[in-house]
Formats: structure tokens, C-alpha cells, sequence
């Protein structure tokens, strides 16, 4: 017990210690925390430096060069533009506002690309989240509790008590990432961020082309629906004509039983065909976010879509860095290398720094009383000393993660390439298949004509004039189906060649980075 001859000297330590601990709280742990951020700047990052990958040394998409059009082929040739840059809005390209329509409803509505965006914003919010492990960490804590003790426990024999335990504390603590695991960790984190990002513009490049290229199929079904309908129309208005025939004795009714079964033929055909509408109209109802029976689809006629003559073709070398693929393919391949430093720093030492410095008492009101005062302050190291080659193999196992990312790069690479050249060549090749067409629908059409004429003469019988028939619609359906084909293969070519989303104008004020 002290005497009150020792207060004064009581006070002088008790302003003493008050006076350590304000130096403490101030210039000491300012230069603490600067020491450990200092340490953690200077120390080495374990694991590879990624380093992008080098594009393929090519000059050419195609084994042999291209030509600079495709052949012309219903009045029109379209035209190869190289190093050209293509725009965002590539469907525009086509001239269609009811188009245009269609695509916009289904950026704005669509459940897939929604998704796809907020997976954008959760690998931002992760990345920012992943910025705290560079500040200190300060918590606090109040604990209050009422306590009995029985001191014969510890060999004491005093009688039992019951008091109260106030404590207020506060922590802080620095991890030092001296070997980088940290910022291999947040490095990995941006990482996933680029990839959510081109994923997002990948969901974006897919979903407008299955939008446009739905589009142009429906537009050609109904057309073909028109065409098939607009013959059956005409031969029943031949029917008629043929029956009136055969009831004054100028033709056999052969004639009028071959038409019949010609129209029936002709009929056949049109139920496949619708259904196939509603199927495209179907996806189209998905694809905007909506239920079939609340879509509202804008018609499109096929003749009103026009051809984009123009194609801008982008150089082998830019390939790798417009195609979103691509881009997320890279993206995951620096996740995987990010990955290989994070599982090496876990085989080395991990530091930190902590400090605390609380009070206790049996009241809130006794807490300022400096006996009360407690502070504790210094570093901790863990030190991996055998993990049973949990580490070692974590290592390998990134290594290998690594190197499935190059290879699958690697391929998605090639694979982006022969898209691009299947796509130029298949131009070419719809050209000259779209002129066969026309060349044969109007070979098609002027035989129909000169055998209806014949056969109204009597020259020939009715089965010529059914096989031209049948000839000139299935000429008729090929031409359109043709015509769409080149349609849809151009939209490939856009496509395979990244659809032009590094074209998109920048907001004008751009969030800040994290």
C-alpha cells in the first residue's frame, strides 16, 4: 500500500507516463505507420511480372490475299476497306429503324447483359475492397462484465469478491507486405476486373449480333411466306381459269387435278415457315427481356435492309487487342500469373504491427484514472516451417492454372483468326452464290411465263407448266434465302472483328479510378 509521503512522487509518474502515451499516440505511431508503409513500398513482389502477349506475327487473315470487293452479285459488291476502324452502332450499317428498334429494346432489357454488368460492378467493388489491406486497420472495443473470483484458486486465502470490470480499448495493426502477397492479391483483382469488363463487352457483341442476325431470319421467313402465298394465289386463280376449261371441253381434268395438288403442295409449305416465325419471334421476346405474349415486335422487310458495302476490316495486328474475347482471355491469363506470386509469398514470413492502448476500471467514471491505463505495442511474425507441401503444391498448382490460361489464350487467338477469315471468305462465297440465284430465279420466272402462254394455247401440257412452277419457287426461295445469308455472314464479319466497341464515345465525366 503506498503512504502519503510517496503522492507527490505519485504524481510525477502518473504525468509521466500521461505524457509517454500523448507522444505515443502522436509522432510514434505517425512514423510507425510510415516505417511500415515505407517497408511494404521497398520490399520485392514475389512471382512473374505479367507481360501482355505478343499479337501473331501475320500480315493476312486468309492463306491467299483477299481481293478488295467481292464480285457483284444483285447490282451490288461490297468492298474490302483494310486498317478502317468500325462503329459501335454497326447494325446502323444496315439503314433499318425498325431494326435499330429492336436492338436497342433488348441493351436496355436484357437479362443477360444486366448480369453480365453487374458482375462488372461486383469485381470493382471487390478491387476497391481489396485496397484496404494498404491502410491500418483500427478497430475498438468496449467490454463490461460483473465478476466474482475466488482467490483460494490461486493459493490465496482471501475471502471471495464480486466487482465490476469496465474496459475500453482501442487496436491498430499493418500487415508489411514484404513479399508482395498483397499486391499480388490486388493485382489479381484488377485483373478479374478487365476480364468482368470485356466479358460484359463480349455479353454486349453477343447479344446485339443474335438480335440482328434473328432479325434478318424472321424477315426472311416472311418473305418467303409472302412469296409462297402470292403463288398460291395465282394458281388458284389459274385453277379457276382451268376449271371453266374443262367444263366447255378445251382441257382434260388432269389439268385441274395436277394444280390442285400443286396448291396443296405449295400450301404444306407455308405451316413450317410460320412456325419458324414464331420461333424467331420467340427469341427475339427472350432476347429483349420480355415474355412472347408482351413483345411488340417492329415488322422488317427484307428488301428495306441494305447491304453495308463498305467493310471496314480491321489489321491482323489489332485483332488481339479489339476482340473482347481475346481481351478476357489476357485478362484471365494475368489473373493466373497474379495467382503464382500470391501462392509464393505464402511460403515466406508474413509481418505485421500492432499497438493497443485501453483503460479498466469498475466504472465508465474511472476510466480517466492513469493506474487504470494499459498499452501494448510490437511486431509478429508468422513463419511457415512445415506445411505438409500444402504450399509448395498451392504454387505448382497456380503454375499450372498459369499455363492452362496461356494455352487457352493461345486458342481463343486462333480461333478468333479463322472466325475473320471464314468470314471474308464466306462474302465472297455469297456473292457468287447470290448471282446463281438471281440467274436462275429470272431463268426460272421467263420459262414459267413462255409455259403458261404455250399451255393457254394448247401447245403444252399442264405438268410443264406445274414442273416450272415448282422450279420457279423453289428459285424464288433460294434467292431470299440467299439474300439473307449474305446478310447474316456480314454481321460475322462485324462480329469476328470486335463489333467496334473501342469506338464508343467516352462519358464526359468518367467515374474516378479506385
Amino acid at each position: 500500500m503506498c503512504t502519503s509521503g510517496n503522492s507527490g512522487a505519485r504524481a510525477h509518474d502518473t504525468a509521466g507516463r500521461a505524457h509517454a502515451m500523448s507522444i505515443f499516440q502522436s509522432s510514434a505511431c505517425r512514423r510507425a505507420c510510415l516505417g511500415a508503409m515505407l517497408a511494404m513500398l521497398g520490399g520485392c513482389a514475389v512471382g512473374p511480372n505479367f507481360v501482355r502477349p505478343v499479337p501473331l506475327d501475320t500480315d493476312r487473315y486468309t492463306a491467299e490475299p483477299m481481293p478488295a470487293a467481292t464480285v457483284a452479285a444483285d447490282a451490288q459488291s461490297q468492298r474490302f476497306t483494310s486498317g478502317t476502324t468500325l462503329d459501335v452502332d454497326w447494325w446502323r450499317l444496315f439503314k433499318s429503324a425498325q431494326l435499330d428498334t429492336v436492338v436497342q429494346q433488348a441493351l436496355a432489357n436484357n437479362p443477360t447483359l444486366q448480369a453480365a454488368e453487374a458482375s462488372l460492378r461486383q469485381s470493382q467493388h471487390k478491387l476497391r475492397a481489396g485496397y484496404g489491406v494498404f491502410f491500418p486497420q483500427v478497430g475498438a472495443e468496449v467490454d463490461a462484465a460483473r465478476e466474482r473470483i475466488v482467490p483460494e484458486k490461486q493459493g490465496l486465502q482471501t475471502p471471495p469478491s464480486v466487482f465490476n470490470l469496465i474496459t475500453l480499448s482501442g487496436t491498430i495493426g499493418y500487415a508489411l507486405d514484404i513479399f508482395g502477397g498483397e499486391r499480388r492479391t490486388l493485382e489479381g483483382l484488377k485483373a478479374q476486373v478487365d476480364y468482368q469488363r470485356y466479358a460484359s463487352k463480349a455479353a454486349y457483341l453477343t447479344l446485339s449480333a443474335n438480335v440482328v442476325n434473328t432479325s434478318i431470319a424472321r424477315a426472311a421467313y416472311v418473305a418467303e411466306v409472302r412469296t409462297t402465298e402470292e403463288l398460291i394465289e395465282l394458281q388458284k386463280q389459274e385453277l379457276k381459269s382451268t376449271e371453266v376449261e374443262v367444263r366447255v371441253g378445251a382441257t382434260a381434268y388432269s389439268d385441274v387435278l395436277s394444280l390442285r395438288g400443286l396448291i396443296a403442295a405449295n400450301e404444306a409449305t407455308l405451316a413450317p415457315l410460320k412456325q419458324l416465325i414464331s420461333q424467331t419471334e420467340d427469341l427475339l421476346a427472350t432476347l429483349e427481356g420480355t415474355v412472347p405474349s408482351k413483345a411488340a415486335l417492329p415488322d422488317i422487310d427484307l428488301t428495306g435492309l441494305s447491304l453495308p458495302l463498305d467493310l471496314p476490316v480491321s489489321l491482323p495486328s489489332e485483332l488481339a487487342r479489339q476482340r473482347p474475347d481475346i481481351l478476357s482471355s489476357e485478362a484471365a491469363l494475368h489473373a493466373a500469373s497474379a495467382n503464382i506470386g500470391v501462392a509464393t509469398a505464402a511460403m515466406f514470413p508474413s509481418v505485421s504491427l500492432s499497438a493497443t492502448y485501453g483503460a479498466a476500471g469498475s466504472s465508465f467514471g474511472t476510466l480517466s484514472a492513469a493506474n487504470d491505463r494499459f498499452w501494448s505495442i510490437g511486431p509478429s511474425a508468422t513463419i511457415p516451417v512445415f506445411q505438409g507441401g500444402t504450399l509448395w503444391y498451392g504454387r505448382k498448382a497456380a503454375i499450372d492454372a498459369y499455363q492452362v490460361a496461356q494455352a487457352t489464350y493461345r486458342q481463343t487467338v486462333l480461333d478468333a483468326f479463322a472466325q475473320v477469315a471464314d468470314a471474308l471468305k464466306a462474302l465472297e462465297h455469297d456473292a457468287q452464290s447470290l448471282q446463281a440465284r438471281v440467274d436462275a430465279r429470272r431463268a426460272a420466272g421467263e420459262t414459267l411465263k413462255l409455259l403458261q402462254v404455250n399451255y393457254r394455247a394448247g401447245l403444252v401440257a399442264y405438268l410443264e407448266v406445274w414442273a416450272a412452277d415448282v422450279q420457279f419457287r423453289e428459285a424464288t426461295i433460294g434467292y431470299l434465302q440467299a439474300v439473307a445469308q449474305r446478310y447474316q455472314d456480314t454481321v460475322a464479319l462485324f462480329v469476328a472483328l470486335g463489333g467496334g466497341w473501342w469506338n464508343q464515345p467516352r462519358p464526359t465525366n468518367p467515374p474516378e479510378a479506385p
